[in-house]
């Protein structure tokens, strides 16, 4: 065989690889291991859930419907929007990519706020456009003005997670009817709202909203938080007539499996008993957010199922410190930790810990 090479494309030269959170490993003598690096729902399947996915996968050996029927049917009842302006795929990260490939190409430029959603310069950097990052503004928020000036006639796509991940700032009405008045009508405006159910500032702008006014405004949504199927990988988005068609060119055949279909719709029709177990959970960020605070941490407000902790260059050591007492933490070097809100017990360690890590 000779010595040569397989070529990659240079687009994927210095990109880097998504991180996902590690999971909790088991510490001698310690209490039970605790996972709060991935932002997951910590409650299982809601009842009734399960028991379809049960009956479902007895069909496994064949196709899903590609086009996801019966979920697209139930979202757009939920929404109030057509059929035609629904998309699905593997999770938001996966219409996410779908956004991207629809829009974006070497020569072009994609907007978004830094730091903010990982995946973005992943996404970005494998369809070949340039990222063009915006710093946050005081507050860890999105400074949309600036956004605004960065675009240029080479801007293609403009991302605006809300509530921001890592930090848990939204993006407020006001802000955003201001920042599209400023943003050409050939551009694609992504409100990225992954964690929207867990939104309680009247103020935060509704995606929903915008898109109904705006035809380049398109609404990212996922089945993996609030809704707890972060295994069965289900994201949709919610956009006009050209976009939807284009997110439905660019995915990847079958890639919404039929369990993950059944279990989402089940979802939907079981949205009650979801939002009281998003409400417990928004209870317990309020209680970590005033203990967190009480210590002497300056935290971001979040309106997220996480909180943010600005620990610069003593981000690593703060993520080892806690993972030696069963606590594994979503650590991003010099910059900070995102620790989900998860069960009490979670909680009350992360209290206990950031408490010490102070006191030393």
């Amino acid at each position: 065989m000779s010595g040569s090479q397989v070529r990659i494309r240079k687009a994927l030269d210095g990109l880097p690889s998504y991180k996902p959170g590690r999971p909790a490993a088991p510490v001698a003598g310690a209490e039970q291991a605790f996972k709060i690096s991935s932002n997951e729902n910590p409650y299982p399947p809601l009842p009734g859930v399960l028991e379809a996915v049960t009956a479902t996968a007895g069909s496994m050996n064949r196709y899903p419907d590609m086009f996801a029927t019966g979920l697209v049917a139930a979202l757009a009842d939920r929404f109030d929007v057509p059929p035609e302006h629904v998309a699905t795929g593997t999770g938001s990260v996966g219409v996410l990519q779908q956004i991207v490939q629809a829009t974006a190409a070497e020569g072009d430029e994609v907007v978004y706020a830094w730091r903010s959603f990982e995946a973005y310069p992943i996404v970005v950097g494998i369809s070949g456009a340039s990222a063009v990052q915006v710093p946050l503004a005081p507050g860890a928020r999105h400074d949309l003005p600036a956004m605004a000036d960065a675009i240029t006639d080479r801007t293609r796509l403009v991302l605006v997670c809300t509530p921001n991940n890592p930090t848990g700032t939204v993006v407020w009405r006001d802000e955003l009817e201001a920042f599209l008045r400023r943003v050409p009508e050939d551009v694609l405006v992504v409100v990225d709202e992954a964690y929207r159910e867990f939104v309680r500032d009247p103020e935060a702008a509704d995606g929903l909203d915008f898109y109904r006014r705006h035809r380049n405004v398109c609404v990212l949504r996922t089945f993996s938080k609030a809704y707890g199927l972060a295994g069965l990988r289900v994201g949709f988005a919610i956009a006009h007539d050209e976009v939807a068609d284009a997110l439905r060119k660019t995915a990847v055949p079958f890639g919404v499996s039929g369990i993950a279909q059944r279990a989402a719709v089940e979802s939907l029709a079981r949205e009650a008993e979801l939002l009281e177990r998003v409400e417990a959970l928004v209870g317990e960020r309020a209680r970590v957010h005033d203990a967190l605070a009480a210590q002497g941490w300056e935290i971001p407000h979040t309106e997220a199922n996480f909180v943010w902790l600005a620990l610069g260059e003593q981000t690593l050591d703060f993520a080892r410190f806690c993972e030696d007492a069963g606590l594994v933490v979503r650590p991003f070097a010099g910059e900070g930790c995102r620790v989900t809100i998860a069960e009490p017990e979670a909680n009350d360690r992360l209290i206990r810990l950031a408490g010490e890590w102070r006191a030393r």
